[in-house]
């Protein structure tokens, strides 16, 4: 460029339809892009959402042939093992990880009817975690539950949303104000272990000691995560699921009654693990269940991007929907309830997702072991009623 000529600052040079797009309304980029059209009947590329302007073609593409009924694998067994082999290649984060948890207890606090302590184990190959353990007063074994945390862009706490922490004011104030806008003022963990369950609940990547990360971050994270040949959503999975074995192996806890319970991302958790291990006896899943197709509309969260990262395993979705995957843990137990009044999870997504997993336990004639219930008053919660019904299931199941 010539000296003498002025410089093009940004502003300048993003006009347009760029311009709208990076700095106006959607209106205003639909505007700019009408404007800059050399075809009138040419539609706009980036709908509401944003959403691709041909999305519902996309969407038709999706049949889930892998799904039980629609996979040509007649044996539910050989069905259960190809499924999961899907879901553990598109994880992206290479083998099943055998290093030793190596567990280091810390913080050991008695309570009323059980004992409190922290124990920082290796997840992964890469990482040390710190888990709250709750254990019951008495002899044992116990039953024990995996406790999963919620997402709820949060992230100062983690494991203290759902367990009382003991060994920190700070967080404890905070996990006191998040217990009282979705549990009704209770720690579900805390609660579990009065009644007679071994509980470990840690953190995920962002979340508490393992953060706290910034809601602008996630994508980002997800993106860094990507770039390296790996998953920010199969970390979690991978997570997961190895949790379960770590709490299924402790003395403590009677290995053939671990239960995996969670609510929002928690849930989500809950019924990803109990599909990818066999350490899962059964699994409680709160405000997250749905079609894949019912959630992909404008105006979903979904959408945004951002937090939906921590449930995106690419290519899935063209060999399972969120039910088919759920469904590999069949015929286990497992529960599903979801609020009627929850903006995230639409009705209509929520009973196709619904049928979906019933038709696939009564075609293990286990019907009766597939929990599912709609709260037609309540929102995205966990409140008290529906923790009871969760603990007395989990009293009948384990």
């Amino acid at each position: 460029m010539d000296a003498r000529e002025p410089a093009v600052g940004r502003r300048a040079f993003v006009v347009g339809t760029g311009a709208a797009l990076l700095t106006g309304s959607a209106a205003e980029a639909r505007a700019a892009t009408a404007g800059a059209r050399a075809a009138p009947d040419a539609q706009a590329a980036v709908v509401d959402g944003p959403l691709p302007d041909f999305h519902p073609a996309l969407k038709a593409e999706l049949t889930f042939p892998l799904a039980w009924g629609r996979s040509p694998i007649r044996d539910f067994r050989a069905w259960r093992r190809a499924a999961r082999a899907k879901v553990e290649e598109l994880l992206l984060v290479g083998p099943q990880d055998r290093t030793p948890y190596a567990p280091e207890f810390s913080d050991r606090h008695r309570q009323d009817g059980y004992t409190s302590e922290l124990v920082t184990l290796s997840l992964t190959r890469h990482d040390r975690v710190r888990a709250a353990l709750l254990t019951p007063d008495g002899p044992g074994p116990f039953p024990a539950v995996l406790l999963l945390h919620d997402h709820g862009a949060k992230f100062d706490i983690g494991k203290e949303k759902l367990v009382r922490p003991w060994y920190d004011d700070t967080r404890l104030a905070s996990a006191q104000g998040w217990s009282e806008r979705y549990f009704s003022g209770r720690f579900v963990g805390d609660e579990l272990a009065r009644r007679g369950y071994v509980v470990l609940c840690a953190d995920a990547l962002g979340w508490g000691d393992r953060g706290p990360l910034a809601y602008d971050q996630q994508q980002a994270l997800a993106s860094n995560f990507f770039n390296l040949g790996s998953s920010l959503a199969g970390l979690m999975a991978r997570e997961d699921a190895r949790a379960a074995g770590f709490l299924a192996g402790l003395d403590r806890v009677d290995r053939g009654r671990v239960a995996a319970v969670g609510f929002s991302m928690g849930a989500f958790r809950a019924w990803q693990a109990a599909a990818l291990t066999e350490d899962l006896a059964a699994a409680a899943a709160v405000c997250w269940m749905t079609g894949l197709k019912d959630m992909m509309v404008p105006g979903n969260n979904t959408l945004r991007g951002q937090s939906s990262y921590y449930m995106l395993h690419p290519g899935l979705p063209r060999f399972l929907d969120f039910p088919d995957v759920a469904s590999i843990a069949a015929p286990r137990p497992m529960l599903f309830f979801d609020g009627g009044l929850d903006p995230l999870f639409p009705a209509d997504g929520v009973r196709a997702a619904h049928d979906r997993l019933r038709t696939v336990w009564r075609s293990r004639h286990a019907e009766e072991r597939l929990h599912l219930k709609s709260w037609p008053d309540l929102g995205h919660v966990f409140v008290d009623r529906m923790q009871d019904e969760v603990f007395g299931w989990l009293d009948t199941v384990l």
